[in-house]
């Protein structure tokens, strides 16, 4: 994820003025529909919860953390996709690189992956605990991905780029659900919660809760709109502080 720095230097309470996200399914805001791919979510039940109740290619109920930090910005209320053949060119300027004057960047960790419901699943036992092979390797990759931002942030003059961590934050919703209104972290809402994601994740899937926001997860892979907007608050301080 990067924001691309104005003319002049960042004033506290101003705006960025703009935004573009690099990243997976995490942060994809329907790029994915245009990709050759069985990985597909541009059907029901996905997007019920987005604006007009339809499914966009966020792997989400509704709104993605793109979205969320986007709009917390005050930058726009959803981040169009860039591969979008409805695209249009006033959307475009909501977007560049380092190369191009981005100066402002914000590198969010990775998840704690060993507790996404389809990990349990697969390696969690019968009890279905988190995988700590999956966490210990994402731990190792935040390291060496802070490591690495610490190295850029010396090599590239004038820029400033923030590690953004996500893995805690998630972690935390995880295992202290009640604490933040969630009642179900360990299994996602679609289907019966265990391994449903992408295509067996549709409107014929039986079992699908009837109310998301009490599930940290929505499918098996990915967190609920309201998991996402649990964790901005704190993502967005960190990137105001940062580049004010």
């Amino acid at each position: 994820m990067c924001c691309i720095k104005a003319s002049r230097e960042l004033q506290e309470n101003e705006e960025i003025p703009a935004l573009m996200a690099f990243g997976d399914s995490i942060l994809d805001t329907g790029n994915n529909n245009d990709l050759i791919s069985v990985l597909k979510c541009n059907f029901p039940p996905y997007g019920m919860d987005f604006i007009g109740g339809k499914p966009t290619g966020r792997f989400c109920d509704g709104k993605v953390l793109t979205d969320l930090i986007a709009e917390g910005l005050g930058i726009k209320e959803t981040v169009p996709a860039y591969l979008d053949p409805n695209l249009q060119s006033k959307d475009l300027p909501t977007g560049d690189l380092y190369g191009l004057g981005v100066r402002k960047i914000g590198v969010l960790s990775t998840l704690p992956l060993g507790c996404l419901p389809i990990i349990r699943t697969l390696h969690g036992g019968p009890m279905r605990f988190c995988g700590d092979n999956a966490n210990r390797a994402a731990q190792l990759f935040n390291s060496k991905l802070l490591a690495e931002v610490n190295s850029l942030n010396s090599s590239l003059p004038q820029a400033k780029i923030v590690y953004v961590d996500v893995y805690n934050p998630l972690l935390d919703l995880i295992k202290n659900p009640v604490k933040s209104g969630f009642r179900v972290p360990e299994r996602s809402c679609c289907g019966t919660g265990l391994f449903e994601a992408v295509i067996l994740c549709n409107q014929l899937t039986p079992f699908t809760c009837d109310n998301v926001s009490e599930f940290v997860f929505w499918d098996s892979a990915h967190p609920s709109e309201r998991a996402y907007r649990t964790m901005t608050p704190p993502i967005l301080q960190d990137l105001k502080k940062s580049f004010s």
